[in-house]
């Protein structure tokens, strides 16, 4: 997965945008494996936002829901990540973070 990226940026959607900076990593992920067509962003803050992709809830509910005094993401909460790692596959993280704590759930991590 990753985040940040608007449909129109991203080739594997067909948008003409996407022809000034070609993405053909993620178009052989979209290709090869999954493109979500259906989905919506409930918190369009930066760290929200995150954790609402690893947790899948609301911000309310996973407890992060500002960027500034937002506090720190609870990492004991079960994340994709996590799933993933339980059905045998590989995990990493790298770039962005800006959760306040370590990044869990991850075989690899550099943010």
């Amino acid at each position: 997965m990753a985040d940040d990226h608007a449909y129109q940026a991203v080739s594997a959607y067909g948008s003409q945008v996407s022809k000034l900076a070609p993405t053909p990593n993620i178009d052989r992920i979209a290709n090869e494996g999954a493109r979500m067509d259906n989905v919506y962003c409930t918190n369009s803050i930066c760290g929200p936002s995150r954790a609402s992709i690893l947790t899948g809830k609301f911000s309310h509910v996973n407890g992060f829901y500002k960027n500034v005094d937002g506090g720190d993401f609870n990492g004991k909460q079960l994340t994709f990540p996590k799933i993933f790692q339980k059905n045998g596959y590989e995990t990493a993280v790298i770039g962005k973070w800006h959760l306040g704590t370590t990044p869990t759930g991850f075989d690899y991590s550099k943010v």
